[in-house]
């Protein structure tokens, strides 16, 4: 299943400017003023759903990946350890601070079998997908009065 990304908005621009308002509400609601959203893609493997999202330069041990109710959660913080005192930049994107992320899962997941690794910068997150639930038929039988 691919997924696409629908917009009622005639003009894109209004759109993003949305997304990044809403982003930047979940993350002061996650207790951070200057975070920043990762990016991540999810897709479907026969046994199991994976989620991958870069975080080059953040410690994995800062770093809390939750799955609760079919919806991922990546949250953390990328600490900076020195700080040039001198604010004269020219440009200033690395970013820092707290990020918060959050993703419906498309299928039903065992959540409590989740598991992440770390490597090269980049966290990949591998969720079992959960056993489908078969229709049972049940057999009508006649009574008689």
């Amino acid at each position: 299943m691919s997924i696409i990304k629908w917009s009622p908005f005639l003009m894109p621009s209004l759109a993003d400017e949305m997304d990044k308002m809403f982003e930047s509400g979940l993350q002061s609601i996650a207790g951070g003023s200057s975070g920043f959203t990762p990016a991540i893609d999810v897709y479907e493997t026969k046994d199991a759903v994976v989620a991958e999202t870069p975080l080059a330069g953040i410690d994995p041990k800062d770093v809390e990946v939750t799955v609760q109710n079919g919806v991922l959660t990546v949250k953390g913080e990328s600490k900076k350890e020195s700080e040039v005192d001198e604010k004269n930049y020219y440009r200033k994107e690395v970013r820092s601070g707290s990020f918060y992320r959050q993703v419906a899962l498309p299928t039903k997941v065992q959540e409590d079998g989740a598991s992440a690794e770390f490597e090269n910068g980049m966290l990949k997150i591998i969720i079992p997908k959960a056993a489908e639930i078969k229709a049972r038929t049940i057999k009508v039988e006649m009574k008689n009065k």
